[in-house]
């Protein structure tokens, strides 16, 4: 058999990886194959410590116009694989190819244009950061099709908008534009080419020490639930880690002396 076209492409310049969901003669719509190439992508970033940043697009008219269940639905014994969950990490291959994105210890960020639907929307909201143009269509499609979202979606609504809008979202299946999401709390900002202000926004990420970018990043997703006692243990933990860091110095440094700091590698993955 002929070795199958890949689905998910990156591509790394100066520390910022550039990844991009590939089947634009269908939206982007998600297969098995995707699903399968966003977990190996973002594992094969997650090794890299000279990474900086992660910029996740999709090639053609739309971002991602949701999950493709006229291919899906032909594998019933690889849908029935990809529902079982990593113990190791609490996910399936579908709530993987989003959360995998939050694992990554560098900020991400979806450059969002055209649809938004569903597990697009599910993936995009996984990122750290979402820009956006004013007429993208965003929408928790399932609710049209009779199901729910499965991909993390849920914690990640509960994590950017109130219950009642989450519910709202979720229940009724409504389309609303990328400027109507920005004021619902889903989008970061709006711009009219947001690939372009996303390469933009991580170039300015990556001026910052990226051994303090994990761990802000760390601490944010790991206790924006949590209590306050648990939560000021982690700022200690964290905070003592960085103290006596050689990336931490570099900033110190540079921030006297008014000059381009130069770092090394993340200390962790």
């Amino acid at each position: 058999m002929p070795p199958m076209t890949a689905l998910v492409t990156h591509s790394v310049q100066d520390g910022i990886a550039h990844v991009r969901l590939a089947r634009p003669e269908k939206l982007n719509a998600l297969t098995l194959q995707m699903l399968d190439e966003l977990v190996a992508t973002a594992t094969l970033l997650r090794q890299d410590r000279t990474l900086r940043a992660v910029v996740l697009t999709g090639e053609g008219a739309s971002f991602c116009a949701g999950l493709d269940f006229g291919s899906v639905l032909r594998s019933p014994a690889r849908i029935a694989g990809a529902f079982t969950p990593r113990p190791w990490r609490g996910t399936n291959t579908f709530q993987e190819a989003c959360w995998a994105w939050r694992r990554l210890p560098v900020p991400v960020i979806a450059a969002v244009h055209g649809h938004c639907y569903g597990g697009g929307l599910q993936i995009a909201l996984a990122a750290d950061f979402r820009v956006a143009t004013p007429d993208s269509e965003w929408s928790v499609l399932e609710g049209r099709w009779g199901i729910i979202p499965d991909m993390t979606g849920i914690r990640s609504l509960a994590e950017l908008v109130g219950i009642d809008t989450a519910k709202l979202l979720t229940m009724t299946a409504r389309k609303v534009s990328g400027k109507e999401a920005l004021d619902l709390g889903l989008v970061t900002e709006l711009a009219a080419d947001p690939e372009s202000a996303a390469r933009d926004l991580a170039s300015e990420l990556a001026e910052r020490s990226p051994d303090a970018l994990a761990s802000a990043k760390r601490l944010f997703n790991d206790t924006w639930t949590a209590s306050p006692r648990r939560t000021f243990a982690r700022e200690r933990i964290e905070q003592l880690l960085l103290l006596f860091n050689a990336n931490t110095r570099a900033a110190r440094e540079t921030a006297f002396a008014k000059v381009a700091p130069q770092f090394g590698p993340r200390r962790r993955r």
